[in-house]
């Protein structure tokens, strides 16, 4: 069955093929019971398709308001900053 889900997804001729016409060619040519999950599963691991539709939380943007909260230490909050440039000679570099 995977194999089947693979060749039609993968498809080396046609290409890197959405859910939808991985759907319409599965049902062309197989069928099973559940078919339909196992390649939704199947898809939503895929790695290229991980790597292509990348979701990383809230987007970026103005900062968003923290909530008072009752008690110290309930919320912690980090803020990351990467990509910096490397430091020169007479700089302090912490990383």
């Amino acid at each position: 069955m995977s194999l089947i889900l693979k060749e039609c997804h993968d498809c080396t001729y046609m290409g890197h093929m959405s859910e939808d016409r991985t759907k319409e060619m599965v049902a062309s040519t197989a069928g099973w019971a559940k078919w339909e999950q196992e390649l939704s599963e199947y898809i939503n691991t895929c790695e290229r398709v991980q790597k292509a539709n990348r979701k990383h939380g809230k987007k970026y943007g103005l900062l968003q308001h923290i909530e008072e909260t009752k008690h110290p230490w309930e919320t912690i909050n980090m803020d990351w900053v990467t990509g910096l440039f490397p430091a020169g000679k007479e700089s302090f570099n912490c990383f």
